[in-house]
């Protein structure tokens, strides 16, 4: 049975942090502890640039200004998109990360910024998401998928998660209005580490999205503004229809 009870604390607004052992396929010498330090600091360093752009975009895009409900960020981490997520939606949203060593600097952040009754947090598998069919209206993850393991079973998951009338944005990469300067330096630092070709990424998105037989749905391989190679990522953007039955 799906445990359903994060419809109440969202509705109740509160901040509920799910402390759980590491994953058991936790690669040996990750530590998640550390592994959480590192990418907060990310999230305060080199990609501070990233988030208030994006939130932007995607409230644009999604049309979320004004919109109530549950919003999920997949594999949120830091939990900066979602501060920034909170600016332009009345959303109640769920940082949903397999990592639990994100959550008191996320509830932090969310407090420091006004936000801490409109989110919560919960160790969550993407594989495997601990909320009842039909509980988001939005879902959107920046970086996670690489990471899932199982890339179809979490987009399924996802879909099976989402409203029926509800959106999802999903994918890896920058805010398409991010200045090129701003790009380059952020690219740069990564490394090879985060290459990627990105059109063999869309092509694996639309044979996912086939495979679940999700009929809307859109891939976006934003070109960079100065019309260069610097990768801007690669995103997919899916519907739920109100009659959709579950692939």
């Amino acid at each position: 049975m799906r445990r359903t009870w994060p419809s109440l604390a969202a509705a109740l607004g509160l901040a509920v942090v799910v402390l759980a052992g590491a994953r058991p396929d936790r690669p040996a010498g990750d530590d998640p502890a550390q592994s959480a330090e590192r990418m907060i600091a990310a999230s305060r360093g080199r990609l501070t640039p990233v988030y208030a752009p994006l939130a932007e975009q995607m409230a644009k895009d999604l049309k979320l200004a004004g919109r109530k409900g549950i919003g999920i960020d997949l594999g949120s981490g830091p939990g900066t998109l979602i501060v920034e997520l909170c600016r332009h939606s009345d959303l109640h949203w769920v940082n949903a990360d397999i990592n639990p060593h994100f959550f008191p600097h996320f509830i932090r952040l969310a407090e420091v910024n006004g936000f801490g009754h409109r989110v919560s947090a919960m160790f969550a598998d993407a594989k495997d998401l601990p909320f009842r069919d039909n509980y988001a209206d939005v879902i959107v993850s920046r970086g996670s998928y690489p990471f899932w393991g199982d890339r179809k079973k979490g987009f399924q998951e996802a879909y099976r998660v989402l409203k029926a009338g509800g959106v999802a944005y999903i994918g890896r990469g920058l805010p398409r209005e991010l200045p090129i300067a701003t790009a380059k330096a952020i690219r740069s630092g990564q490394g090879k580490a985060i290459q990627y070709d990105r059109q063999a990424e869309a092509e694996e998105l639309r044979k996912i999205m086939k495979e679940l037989d999700i009929q809307d749905f859109h891939v976006h391989t934003p070109p960079a503004p100065d019309g260069s190679d610097v990768n801007y990522g690669v995103w997919v953007e899916f519907r739920k229809p109100a009659a959709a039955k579950q692939p």
